[in-house]
């Protein structure tokens, strides 16, 4: 009976033991903006539950432009490109958001920006100082971000497990994920998961010229693999793509349509998410101004600068004189034209606490680019949204709003004061799309476990089970013929020829046969 109580405090106090041991943690953020923004997240998270988290993290990124960083609790590794590789990535990247501006972002100024990536790749692996560094600190574990393929390729130099964090829309990166074509919208398809036959059929030739661009933006960094890795051991990143041990997913079904998910698939959407603390009192006394008929809050992300458009910016700030509610908005002071005068219903910020303003009682609408990051904070506070796509995952993002009666869209191109005007009022006023984000927020926060909770535990569980083998399928590791049982439709394809070949063969024989018997009685 003694032994019994033993074995029950034992099994009772171990998985506590076992959580108390700080696991040390490498996250790699090579991106700015919001990127860098939900790994800073994640390793504050990892850092605040115990765990020993080290951030390397690329200086000198423009995304956010006058970001200042806050001390962190956990430690950081910086390193800086040389100046020449900052001024073409920067130039490059210039020019990509500008063409995205224009309604011109092609897939060749995507593929010149990942291209450069590459380059960076190649030069932080040949820094020894600092592969050297991370060698020695014998991280337990890494945690990459998807959009940069160089994060693959670090934890795979460093030998070391690693958990992939998806900052993106879901169907951004291939990742083994079953996706039948049917249902599960292929990427840049803009369609949702509610397709007729001609969707079905858009969504199926989509699948192509998907998995055709996926190789192109992988390619990239073929150069680098054969700089770093020696001949007979050098990485395939789609195949180090399925050797992630957990995806973690920045999103959540109240915002994504439903889709089949593999076991070491989780979704983290709300990690940006904190505690809501009173707004400044100079934006309380501004929203006070208006009394029962509340505000509208407008950022556009941390990489979307609008006011490098005039034109569009005069076009917002005429819609926004059009409100009734007041305006909040987030534009620099510095950058705004001097002929224009600013909307009276109207305060510029040149800072915003964004997560406390939506949980705001007066709030009325988010006017957002839609980035998954500012999408997910709407949600998780239940406030219905207009969006201004401009790049990316952006007007996928929108697709998903607009599918799930969250809010509507506007495309840039197509921006002007009435139109913008009317899609407000109508957000604002038709209480449907209110009562949908209150919905999907009721979806986000009635999960039995936090979106923090939810990382914390499935980290957890991979440091003390020794990975996640038990979570993937086999069909990781089949060759694709086995995977798509082509083996299989062939073995039976042979069988059904070689039984209607000698089925023909048989009745050939019985046919002469009969023939033969046939003469022989005529004769």
């Amino acid at each position: 009976m003694a032994g019994r109580w033993v074995l029950l405090l034992v099994s009772f106090l171990l998985p506590g033991i076992l959580l108390s041991e700080a696991a040390k943690i490498l996250t790699i953020a090579t991106l700015g903006g919001s990127h860098y923004l939900l790994m800073d997240r994640v390793s504050q998270i990892l850092q605040d539950h115990g765990h020993n988290v080290t951030m390397l993290h690329k200086r000198g990124s423009s995304i956010i432009p006058d970001f200042k960083e806050e001390e962190k609790s956990y430690q950081v590794i910086s390193w800086l490109l040389p100046e020449d590789y900052q001024k073409e990535f920067h130039k490059i990247l210039s020019f990509y958001v500008k063409e995205a501006y224009n309604d011109r972002e092609t897939f060749e100024n995507l593929i010149k920006l990942m291209e450069q990536l590459g380059f960076q790749c190649s030069h932080l692996l040949s820094r020894r100082d600092i592969m050297d560094s991370l060698k020695n600190e014998n991280f337990d574990l890494v945690i990459v971000e998807s959009l940069d393929y160089c994060h693959f390729l670090i934890a795979e130099k460093l030998g070391k497990p690693f958990v992939s964090v998806l900052t993106t829309s879901f169907a951004n990166v291939d990742f083994g994920l079953p996706s039948p074509s049917s249902y599960v919208p292929v990427f840049h398809s803009l369609l949702t998961d509610h397709m007729d036959f001609w969707g079905r059929v858009k969504n199926f030739l989509a699948f192509f010229t998907f998995s055709r661009r996926q190789w192109q933006v992988q390619s990239m960094y073929d150069n680098t693999i054969r700089e770093h890795f020696p001949e007979g051991s050098r990485p395939v990143l789609s195949q180090l793509l399925l050797k992630a041990e957990l995806w973690f997913v920045n999103s959540d079904f109240a915002f994504d349509f439903a889709r089949p998910l593999l076991p070491n698939t989780v979704y983290v959407g709300g990690l940006m998410a904190k505690p809501t603390k009173p707004v400044p009192q100079d934006l309380e006394n501004f929203i006070a101004r208006f009394g029962n008929s509340g505000f509208v809050l407008v950022a556009m992300g941390s990489m979307v600068n609008i006011t490098g458009i005039q034109e569009v910016l005069k076009e917002m700030n005429s819609a926004f004189a059009h409100l009734h509610q007041g305006v909040i908005w987030k534009c620099k002071h510095s950058h705004w034209p001097k002929d224009v005068n600013v909307a009276a219903n109207v305060k510029l910020v040149d800072w915003l606490p964004q997560n406390d303003l939506l949980a705001h009682p007066s709030i009325r609408l988010f006017v957002n680019h839609g980035g998954l990051n500012s999408i997910m904070e709407a949600i998780q506070h239940g406030v219905p949204m207009v969006g201004i796509p401009i790049f990316g995952d952006h007007p996928e993002n929108m697709v998903r709003v607009e599918a799930k009666k969250l809010g509507v869209s506007i495309k840039l191109k197509e921006l002007k004061a009435e139109t913008l005007a009317l899609k407000m009022e109508q957000v604002i006023e038709d209480k449907r799309y209110k009562s949908a984000a209150v919905a999907a927020s009721v979806i986000t926060r009635s999960h039995p476990l936090t979106p923090a909770q939810r990382l914390v535990g499935w980290i957890d569980h991979i440091l003390q089970t020794g990975g996640a083998a038990h979570l993937k399928p086999y069909a990781f590791q089949q060759p694709w013929h086995e995977q798509y049982l082509l083996d299989v439709f062939v073995f039976l394809l042979g069988l059904t020829l070689g039984a209607v070949w000698l089925c023909g063969k048989l009745l050939r024989v019985v046919s002469r046969w009969l023939c033969g018997a046939r003469k022989l009685k005529e004769t």
